[in-house]
């Protein structure tokens, strides 16, 4: 493998303090899926070179169904980006995740359906596996990482995505709980599909701020100080995922080369006849299928 460049993606706190990472360059990119949620920056964090991007773009102004996915994992690929730690706040449906804890999941339920999910159409079609849709290598690199850290850091756990931006009835609290779920979201999907189908090792910090709707506020919380309440719970949150992918990043680089099949995951996936995939769509999906095509894009 070559150098390694872990993306960083932040989700909604992170991407607010992603400059504490330090300055680097900016890259104002254009995809063929469009543009991504902000210019990624590139700097270095302990000698390794990282790519920095916010999920919802400069001051949060796309919603998780705005996101332009496709355009933010494609941008991360073009940038020679092999590893992904990203981060996404999260309602908690289990009473032993607390807020302002932290989450290494380890199991997807995708309810998503407003999304463009993959970058192969238009004459490609690839069909990855996704049975482990996180990258079982990433996360026991966080689970090093966690060692002795000061907040808690669960490991595993399946994380329901919901389209959203609404967030749950009660009723659909209550079923997410009895499906065995721990942590429900708006993000993780598609974007750990498509880290897969573009062959980069991806795992989420997940950041749980409340108890979602299953679980009774106490009477004598008001609405202003139940939204100060969780608002502390993002900032807390956010400074532990923060410093836990900060410890990561040099692990990570220090057994990169350790082989892994997510970074493999089109070699069988790839259904299309190579000499029927028009010649436009191999020049846009060329930064993720060039390894498996003869000639040039």
């Amino acid at each position: 493998m070559g150098e390694t460049t872990v993306g960083v993606i932040g989700g909604t706190g992170l991407d607010e303090v992603l400059g504490a990472l330090g300055p680097g360059e900016i890259h104002d990119l254009e995809t063929p899926f469009g543009r991504p949620s902000s210019p990624v920056v590139t700097t270095q964090l302990a000698g390794v070179r990282v790519a920095l991007i916010k999920r919802h773009g400069e001051g949060h102004v796309l919603n998780p169904s705005e996101v332009p996915y496709r355009a933010n994992i494609y941008a991360l690929k073009a940038l020679g980006v092999t590893h992904i730690l990203a981060s996404g706040a999260v309602g908690s449906l289990r009473e032993d995740l607390a807020p302002r804890q932290l989450v290494i999941p380890d199991q997807v339920i995708d309810k998503t359906f407003r999304r463009a999910g993959t970058f192969f159409e238009a004459g490609a079609v690839a069909h990855v596996e996704l049975a482990s849709p996180f990258c079982p290598n990433l996360r026991k690199v966080l689970a090093m990482a966690a060692a002795g850290f000061p907040t808690r850091v669960h490991q595993g756990g399946t994380y329901v995505c919901m389209e959203g931006p609404q967030f749950s009835t009660r009723a659909e609290s209550e079923l997410h709980r009895s499906w065995g779920a721990s942590l429900i979201g708006m993000t993780v999907m598609p974007e750990a599909k498509l880290a897969r189908e573009a062959e980069i090792c991806y795992a989420l910090v997940a950041l749980p701020t409340d108890y979602d709707c299953w679980r009774a506020h106490p009477g004598h919380v008001d609405q202003v100080q139940l939204i100060d309440e969780i608002l502390g719970n993002v900032r807390a949150a956010t400074q532990s995922a923060l410093e836990l992918i900060k410890r990561a990043v040099p692990a990570l680089a220090a057994q990169a080369d350790k082989p892994c099949a997510c970074q493999s995951a089109l070699k069988l996936a790839l259904w299309s006849d190579r000499s029927k995939i028009p010649a436009e769509t191999r020049r846009a999906l060329w930064p993720l299928l060039g390894k498996y095509l003869d000639g040039p894009p």
